[in-house]
Order: structure tokens, then sequence, then C-alpha cells
């Protein structure tokens, strides 16, 4: 695809960094707009919150790496450090301790403030995946249906080049986004606070579970060869536990409102 964007000399313009920080700024104004707006929430603590996050999302992303081949990164550690290699399960699963310490020491409310986190995450993962489009990483399966993309540029990481395959970074991105606009809509319906970060939760582990089944970059690793993932063992213990949440705080509003 198009792996870089431009160059100037020596500098060059990556697509996948780009699209990351037009997602992390996106992320951030609607974190602080919201934010302000519903609790009061300063511009410095949306700006030490959101470099916590920043680096709790690298080190998570990075650690989950080292999951998908353990002997293949404990003995070539300085792969670690090369811009490639994210999981996004594992930036979300640091982050989410992060976030739950955070607002409990500048007391805000911790379920209001996740459900805000809930938007932030989709537009951040959403350009996210989009990058990935660019770059050519997680990519899909050869197909033969009209879906196919066919990646040439010998510097994206897709394999193998030249030959139609399934666009999963595109699947993902519209997910994420119609899951984004669909989150927004329930946002003024909910029924008690964290509702939408828990349904973000289940919906997004649900739909990736499903899209998993179209992934092509085989490294990420399997729990069970080729029957289940890793990314989808995380997605059925995300669901299990958002699932087990949901319904207790779902419980917990519906008996204080017959109190009422």
């Amino acid at each position: 695809m198009h792996p870089i964007l431009f160059e100037v000399g020596s500098f060059t313009i990556y697509s996948y960094g780009f699209c990351i920080a037009v997602g992390a700024l996106a992320g951030f104004s609607y974190m602080y707009w919201q934010g302000k707006k519903q609790f009061g929430l300063t511009f410095d603590q949306s700006n030490t919150l959101f470099i916590m996050l920043v680096l709790a999302g690298v080190a998570g992303g990075k650690l989950f790496v080292i999951f998908e081949n353990p002997s293949f990164y404990l003995s070539q550690p300085k792969k670690l450090l090369s811009g490639n290699g994210f999981v996004f399960y594992g930036s979300l699963l640091t982050a989410i301790p992060i976030m739950l310490w955070y607002f409990k020491k500048i007391k805000v409310p911790v379920l209001g403030m996740l459900d805000v986190m809930a938007l932030v995450t989709c537009l951040v993962h959403g350009f996210g995946r989009i990058g990935c489009f660019l770059a050519g990483c997680c990519y899909g399966l050869p197909t033969e249906s009209f879906l196919g993309v066919t990646f040439t540029s010998p510097v994206c990481q897709a394999e193998p080049l030249n030959t139609p395959l399934h666009p999963t970074q595109v699947y993902e991105a519209i997910f994420i986004f119609c899951l984004l606009i669909g989150l927004s809509f329930l946002k003024s319906k909910k029924k008690f606070e964290g509702q939408i970060f828990l349904l973000y939760l289940i919906l997004y582990a649900a739909g990736r579970g499903v899209l998993e089944l179209f992934r092509g970059d085989t490294q990420r690793g399997f729990l069970i060869e080729n029957i289940l993932s890793n990314s989808q063992f995380i997605a059925l213990g995300v669901i299990s536990i958002a699932a087990y949440f949901y319904l207790r705080l779902n419980r917990k509003s519906k008996l204080l409102n017959q109190k009422k």
C-alpha cells in the first residue's frame, strides 16, 4: 500500500505513525472536551493522563508481542525496540489499571470517565487501523473475492505480496468507527455509569474474535493451532469479565431505581 507518506531529504513521514498521531490528537481533544464538560477535568490532568496512557500502551503493546513468540523475542531483545510490533490488547489491558488508579487519584467519577475513555479508545484505535492498512501490517488471508487488496510495495509488511488479501485492517477500522457511532448514540440513553465502557469491551472483543478468522499474520500466535488464536482467547476473557461487571452494575442500578 503506502507505508511511507512522503520523504523530504532524510526526513521520512510514515503512514502508520501519522495515522496514530491523528488518532491521538482526536482522542485527546475528545477526552479533554468531555472530561472538562462532565467532570471538571483540567487541561493538565488530561495531558498527564494521556501521557501515562501512551507510555502504558507502548509498554503493554510491546510486552504482549513477547507472548506471540517468546523464544524469538527473548533471544533477540533488540527486536522489541523496533517501531514494528504492537498488540492492541496489550495496550488496552495495561491502560485500564492506569485509568482506574488515576481517576481515583484526581477524584473524578471512575465509571463516568471510563465511558468517556471508551470513545477515546475507538478514535485512537480506528485511525491506528487505517495506519495498519497503509503500512500493510495486520493483513488478511489470501482471497479471490472482490474485497481483496493486493499489496505490492516491498517496504510494507503484508505477505505474500502481489496476492489479493482480505483487507482486515479496513474491516476492523469500519467496525471500530461503527462502534464509535453506536456508543455515541447510546451515551445519552445509558442506564448506569460504566455501561458504555463495558459495552465497548464486549462488542469490540466479539467483533475482533470474528475478524481473527480472516487474519493472515499467523505469527501473532495460537493457543490451539489454527483453532483458537491468542487474540481470540483474550477476547473470550474480556467478554466474560466485562459481562460479569455489566450484569452486576445493571442489577445494582435497577435496585437503586426501585428504592426511589
